[in-house]
């Protein structure tokens, strides 16, 4: 079951990754601004988020699978719905509709994984997450080949299929029945559980800084390098792979590494060096530098992600783990859904180099709150 919902997680951040390389060609295809692009990929971030704490309580009030099956579905109508674009309001649209599936689909998987795992859940988070960079990996290729063979529609196809079929296996393999209970939430007594002390509140707000530079940078790291270092687009998004083959490799290590030391402190250290990376890449301008900073950057950052779920769910009881993994991530992806924003309008009324500093900034911040909260 790790593999079928790794590979799951691998498909659709396959599909969703396609978007960050082919933005430039979307944005003059379509007509529309950097920061109309950036308010669509808010949207699809927004709806993202917004499903994760209703996912979250229903996976524990009724079980993992009567979420995650109508998930993969859903995600695979809205990449097919990707594949017909042809205007901005068919692109709100089927945006909005990934991040629907993308949210359901999602915190069930995790605490699936966490329920069968208990004792090596950063690993087993650390492979799930490793999915990520797959899909990442696999995108930035496709990309480069639909742009120089096909239209930047055409690879959203392939991935709606591939989901269609996971959903078949999933379901097929699954000893999960399908439960409907109770649809009442506890939002309150959820809320109350995450912000009991001081320290899990300083938590919070770390990872959200943290969450907020990610959705900046990720959706906009290829249109940066073009736009801001004189990358060609297919340069921009193979140099946008190096990203996801740090993060293949770093992932399952840094989830290893905390199960067995400090979560809180590999999390420090990996946003430190990150916003050290993240400054050396808005000053320099040689290739070699700009690859040098993103692969440091991606060390950096990319060891946040499986040890935010742990540490979440580490303080989560065991009957509402769903519920409170929800609530944080719908917390965390809600400043990611702004991060592309923020970048899109300041990138269009400033520059670049000013968006990604405030990132800088961000991190800094989010590392002095773990200290102050270990």
């Amino acid at each position: 079951m790790l593999y079928t919902v790794s590979l799951g997680w691998a498909l659709l951040q396959t599909g969703r990754f396609l978007i960050s390389p082919l933005l430039p060609t979307i944005i003059s295809d379509l007509g529309i601004t950097e920061a109309t692009a950036g308010i669509a990929l808010a949207v699809f971030q927004g709806s993202y988020a917004l499903v994760q704490y209703p996912s979250g309580e229903y996976s524990d009030r009724w079980n993992r699978t009567t979420l995650i099956v109508p998930g993969l579905v859903i995600l695979a109508v809205g990449f097919a719905l990707l594949g017909l674009v042809n205007g901005i309001v068919l692109f709100f649209v089927a945006t909005t509709v990934v991040g629907v599936g993308k949210g359901l689909f999602s915190i069930p998987s995790r605490a699936l994984l966490s329920d069968l795992f208990s004792a090596n859940r950063g690993r087993a988070l650390g492979i799930y997450a490793a999915g990520t960079d797959v899909g990442g990996l696999i995108s930035s290729g496709v990309a480069v080949l639909a742009l120089t063979y096909a239209s930047w529609r055409t690879p959203f196809f392939p991935v709606a299929i591939a989901l269609g079929v996971l959903t078949v296996a999933y379901a097929a393999t699954t000893r999960e029945g399908y439960t409907v209970g109770s649809a009442s939430l506890d939002l309150r007594g959820t809320v109350g559980r995450l912000v009991q002390s001081t320290q899990q509140r300083r938590t919070l707000v770390a990872f959200t800084l943290f969450y907020f530079m990610v959705g900046g940078f990720i959706n906009f790291a290829p249109t940066y390098l073009a736009q801001a270092k004189g990358f060609s687009e297919s340069l921009a998004g193979l140099s946008f792979g190096i990203v996801f083959a740090v993060g293949f490799a770093v992932k399952p290590i840094a989830g290893t590494l905390g199960d067995r030391f400090s979560r809180r402190g590999i999390a420090v250290a990996g946003m430190l060096i990150a916003a050290a990376a993240l400054g050396g890449l808005v000053f320099v301008s040689a290739n070699l530098a700009i690859w040098i900073a993103v692969g440091v950057l991606a060390l950096g950052y990319k060891t946040g992600f499986p040890l935010a779920d742990a540490i979440i769910i580490d303080g989560a009881p065991a009957e509402g783990m769903g519920a409170d993994l929800g609530a944080a991530r719908a917390l965390f992806l809600s400043a990611n859904a702004l991060g592309p924003a923020y970048v899109g309008v300041v990138a269009t009324y400033a520059n670049y180099d000013l968006a990604f500093g405030g990132f800088v900034a961000c991190l800094v911040v989010a590392a002095g709150l773990l200290v102050v909260s270990d």
